[in-house]
């Protein structure tokens, strides 16, 4: 009875979702396996990074589960290879577990683009909700981003969100994914002033108080990287005891461009 409400709650409950296991504990691998195999997922497991990525680059998964240590390289090295191959391994959402309670190491994954962080021991059920959540997020998102604008043009910025390219002043800027993702937000909130929560809820949707100083640090380097350092600010504002809000530029100066190339 009570499986069948979680059924119900999923959107797509009659598909058997794939999900990527790096974590060198086998034995984890196989009880989770058992476990969400009542939730319409199925589980591979792969022991070490060597093998999970050529797994992630041959598969076709929908969610990894990546453990912080591991052997070869850490989990943070293996986050970080894969959004930095997207064209190798696609944007698939990534939860990262580990058995250190450090807040740091929680921090420097959602950095690199991990989309949540568990840590060990915790409680299978948790980690299901956490996958539900996130996969329902994906899906929303991708139809969102099919009917919503493609790209955005202002003052010398331009911002691909289908090639995930942006461009300053003509010239070609590296983000993380993390730095384009807080990019996007700030351009769409249209001149809204964001705090440190509600940054972090709308990069991730989780709860952000034990992350929420790693926002200013984040925001900083996306302001290096804009060449925003200098007063007055050209792109992102700070709004003292409130929080950040994104400079738009006059209406005539801006425009949003989808497919077809209309604007709006």
């Amino acid at each position: 009875m009570n499986n069948s409400m979680f059924y119900l709650e999923f959107p797509m409950e009659s598909i058997m979702r794939h999900l990527l296991l790096i974590d060198d504990d086998d034995k984890l691998g196989a009880l989770l396996k058992e476990y969400l195999r009542q939730y319409d997922m199925s589980l591979d497991s792969e022991l070490s990074p060597s093998r999970g990525l050529s797994a992630l680059k041959n598969g076709s998964y929908e969610l990894v589960i990546l453990d912080v240590m591991l052997p070869e390289m850490d989990g943070f090295a293996v986050c970080r290879q894969i959004r930095e191959h997207r064209s190798i391994y696609g944007s698939v959402p990534i939860i990262m577990l580990t058995a250190r309670g450090d807040v740091t190491d929680r921090i420097v994954g959602l950095e690199l683009g991990a989309d949540d962080y568990l840590g060990k021991p915790f409680e299978p059920r948790e980690l299901v909700a956490r996958i539900e959540n996130i996969l329902r997020r994906s899906h929303h998102k991708s139809q969102n981003e099919n009917t919503k604008a493609q790209s955005y043009t202002s003052a010398g910025l331009i911002v691909d969100y289908t090639r995930r390219t942006v461009l300053l002043d003509s010239q070609p800027l590296v983000l993380t994914t993390m730095e384009f993702e807080l990019l996007r937000v700030f351009i769409k909130s249209d001149g809204a002033v964001l705090s440190r929560d509600e940054l972090m809820n709308q990069l991730r949707g989780i709860d952000a108080e034990q992350y929420s100083r790693a926002v200013d640090t984040l925001v900083s380097r996306l302001r290096h990287k804009l060449n925003d350092t200098s007063k007055p600010a050209r792109f992102i504002k700070t709004i003292w005891g409130k929080g950040y809000t994104f400079i738009q530029s006059p209406p005539e100066d801006a425009c949003w461009t989808d497919r077809s190339g209309d604007s709006a």
